[in-house]
């Protein structure tokens, strides 16, 4: 069974948001730990450029891995 072009997207959108809202959290919760103090939009910001990185690095691996496939 194979996955249309448009749910790939479904797919591919829902992991970025999910992955924001957590990177998120996870600030929320674990920059107080190491006394790093911010407001809310710093850390919105802070968990978008993390959030941009990860996408990024995703798509970078996974042009890799079909490059390294298709030589095998």
């Amino acid at each position: 069974m194979t996955q249309s072009r448009a749910m790939s997207l479904v797919e591919a959108l829902t992991n970025v948001v999910v992955g924001y809202a957590l990177a998120v959290a996870t600030q929320f919760a674990v920059f107080p730990l190491f006394g790093v103090t911010m407001r809310t939009r710093q850390m919105l910001v802070v968990g978008l450029v993390f959030t941009a990185v990860s996408v990024v690095r995703s798509y970078a691996l996974r042009r890799l891995f079909n490059r390294l496939a298709r030589k095998a």
